[in-house]
């Protein structure tokens, strides 16, 4: 199992750096539209709309990724201090209360929206139009990758429920210092202790 785990974060870690590449071709096409404008007094209408393309291609792909290193915002002021029981506890209830619903809505949204762009050839609106359903179809690709990253998250939130610690990732990311945090706070291990205590009375009588 933790094979299949770490070979996913892999995957997702491969297609963030692979996408992340569009950063170079995004950095030349604006530093090229800069000369282009206001050296050679020739601007091009179609480089803002593939800056939008390159940009939304990068962000969306990166989404897998980020998940496989834990690097998404959350709040990790009181989440760090929680054991890893009831951090997985937590982490398992949004994942099928907010994260599997959202990601299943994107999946079958962004297939229908690529589709129906595809079947008119659609055309960003512009005095120089480019193609644009094949960003399109980067909807459902990073839905899928989303995904199956997420369901992997959920397996990781499954075996730390039962052995009371997270299996190893690929990169892990410690967004928060908590050791440092405890001192800079004041906090001990048994007022984080009590304050897990109450965490899981009020998720018993929920």
């Amino acid at each position: 199992m933790q094979k299949i785990l770490l070979f996913v974060d892999r995957v997702s870690t491969f297609a963030g750096h692979f996408f992340a590449w569009s950063i170079i071709g995004l950095t030349f096409l604006i530093s090229w539209e800069v000369f282009s404008r206001y050296v050679l007094g020739t601007p091009h209408a179609w480089v803002i709309d593939a800056q939008v393309m390159l940009y939304g291609m990068l962000f969306m792909m990166a989404g897998a990724y980020t998940l496989a290193t834990g690097g998404h915002v959350r709040g990790d002021v009181l989440y760090g201090f929680f054991k890893p029981r009831t951090q997985a506890a937590i982490d398992l209830t949004l994942y099928i209360v907010f994260f599997l619903p959202g990601i299943f809505a994107m999946a079958y949204a962004g297939w229908t929206y690529a589709n129906e762009s595809l079947a008119i050839h659609e055309q960003t609106f512009s005095p120089e139009p480019l193609p644009l359903y094949p960003f399109k179809f980067i909807i459902p690709l990073a839905a899928f990758f989303l995904l199956v990253q997420g369901l992997v998250e959920i397996v990781r939130c499954v075996i730390c429920l039962r052995d009371g610690a997270w299996p190893s990732r690929v990169q892990d990311v410690a967004e928060v210092d908590v050791d440092n945090l405890k001192k800079m706070v004041n906090v001990k291990d048994e007022d984080i202790a009590q304050l897990d205590q109450f965490v899981v009375k009020q998720e018993g009588k929920a």
